[in-house]
């Protein structure tokens, strides 16, 4: 594949997952607007039937994003996809299983598990749910927002320039968890005012992946960046936050948090 090829390949795949992961929060914040959301619009299913298709759906993208990205499948992966847009295939893959996701999911909302019905419980259900868009947004570019989803890459190769990791360093969010975009993902799961029985399966299951690839990353990056990841790791929560003192920066070769685009 040329060079020019490979960056028009890279900037398409990312617009399209620019706009599927902004149809993911109007998806789960269901946005009248949208023709299918996580409540309303999806095909009609008896309950089994709508818990094993969803289970299905969701299972199908932990697979693809867990096995896509570890080491040991980029590393055959690549001897068939040119390296320079390996990132993009992940993240158009990932783009692609999360349309699968909104076009298939049965809606389950025969049982409500929680209603906000006061207007502050509202407001703070929102706030749970925006303050986890922008955690998660400035997670990506804390991290290299575009070498996280392979623009640096296409774009390094346009320049006829060699790829090398962002050096990790923990800095804003990365001094008190060490996975804050994962955090992100958590609050927006869960941040919702009217919590039905499809909605609760989604936030369940994505929540229990995010903790399955954790430890998987967490594995990868200890074998990257060494003990500088491994004292790190001992000083820093994963996911709940803990104030005070800040741990210092690492210097040392790998993405910051090493997260996938859901994600991670």
């Amino acid at each position: 594949m040329g060079r020019a090829l490979a960056f028009l390949y890279g900037v398409v795949c990312y617009a399209i997952f620019f706009l599927t992961f902004l149809y993911l929060y109007g998806f789960l914040a269901n946005i009248p607007q949208l023709p299918r959301t996580i409540d309303v619009g999806g095909p009609a299913a008896g309950t089994t039937i709508a818990l094993l298709i969803n289970f299905g759906l969701i299972a199908l993208f932990g697979l693809q994003h867990t096995v896509m990205a570890r080491p040991g499948f980029k590393e055959k992966w690549t001897k068939i996809v040119p390296v320079a847009i390996e990132r993009s295939t992940y993240v158009l893959i990932t783009s692609l299983l999360l349309i699968l996701l909104y076009w298939q999911w049965r809606p389950m909302t025969g049982t409500v598990i929680w209603q906000a019905d006061a207007t502050w419980t509202q407001y703070l259900a929102w706030a749970v749910f925006v303050g986890g868009l922008l955690v998660v947004l400035l997670s990506t570019f804390i991290i290299d927002h575009f070498d996280l989803f392979g623009l640096r890459q296409v774009w390094l190769n346009l320049r006829q320039k060699t790829y090398t990791h962002s050096p990790f360093k923990v800095t804003f969010f990365y001094k008190f968890v060490r996975h804050p975009l994962y955090v992100g993902w958590l609050m927006t799961f869960w941040g919702t005012p009217s919590m039905t029985l499809g909605h609760l399966m989604f936030a369940v299951l994505m929540s229990g992946y995010i903790l399955i690839a954790i430890r998987y990353e967490e594995r990868d990056l200890a074998r990257i960046l060494g003990e500088d990841y491994v004292n790190y790791k001992q000083k820093v929560p994963m996911l709940v936050p803990k104030l005070g003192k800040s741990h210092e920066t690492i210097k040392g070769a790998g993405s910051g948090g090493g997260e996938e685009p859901l994600s991670h």
